[in-house]
């Protein structure tokens, strides 16, 4: 079977170091941009099995510590609850200080914040490189395009004749560069997307959670707790102070 002669293979092996030099870019961003949204995509996943357990097994146990231990490793849900607990162990242990200006329910709602903050960068990193890959790799295929074309005017210049022979390959290498642009940009773009939604639903969830730590801090309870609830919930405290 004989070789497509305007094909990929022909691409690379008849095009410049600037052909080539946008066709190793446009892969090195496709490779990063998927790297990205397969590595965010799982982080998110696990995530959410961190949310549904702040939202059920951390209110079931019998104090704080084993709460967090439920909640289980380097996910932002036990990052805040153990933030929680260290910032009212520090309000109870550092009497006297400047901080003792502030009220619990405010020290606790900087501590909480704070934390949830630094979640939430954790969560944006690695979305400026498929914002990036999104909206610039059309235009680095586009500049394929362009030096493609350019190649077919000065194949129509030299020969003196626009002969379907001599303009097929630089306009075939034109057409192959903006279809690989686009294939860059557009998972790059829907990854963006879907990760931009997943991350916000995480970060409601953070800011739930941290409302209900809030109100377990300040209250002894969390909020909307039962009267059963309450109770087990101030035992928690007491876990705190003895700590």
């Amino acid at each position: 079977m004989q070789a497509n002669p305007y094909g990929l293979e022909n691409l690379w092996l008849q095009g410049d170091f600037i052909t080539k030099g946008i066709a190793m870019l446009l892969v090195a961003m496709s490779i990063a941009s998927w790297y990205v949204m397969l590595t965010k995509g799982i982080q998110i996943w696990r995530y959410r099995r961190a949310s549904s357990a702040a939202g059920h097994r951390f209110w079931d146990t019998s104090n704080l510590q084993e709460g967090v231990n439920s909640l289980g490793r380097d996910n932002p849900f036990a990052d805040l609850a153990q933030a929680g607990v260290d910032a009212m162990r520090h309000h109870t242990a550092h009497k006297g200080h400047l901080h003792d200006q502030l009220s619990v329910s405010d020290w606790m709602m900087l501590s909480l914040r704070q934390a949830i903050d630094e979640c939430s960068a954790k969560l944006q990193s690695g979305m400026a490189v498929l914002a990036s890959v999104g909206s610039t790799a059309p235009f680095v295929g586009l500049f394929g395009t362009v030096w493609g074309i350019y190649h077919a005017l000065v194949s129509i210049g030299t020969s003196g004749q626009a002969s379907i022979d001599k303009v097929a390959g630089p306009v075939g290498e034109a057409l192959i560069m903006t279809a690989l642009g686009l294939a860059v940009a557009i998972p790059a773009t829907f990854g963006y997307n879907a990760l931009v939604r997943g991350n916000k639903s995480i970060i409601a969830q953070l800011n739930k959670f941290g409302f209900d730590l809030h109100a377990l801090f300040v209250t002894g309870s969390r909020s909307g707790a039962s009267d059963g609830d309450k109770a087990a919930n101030g035992a928690k405290l007491v876990a705190i102070g003895g700590a």
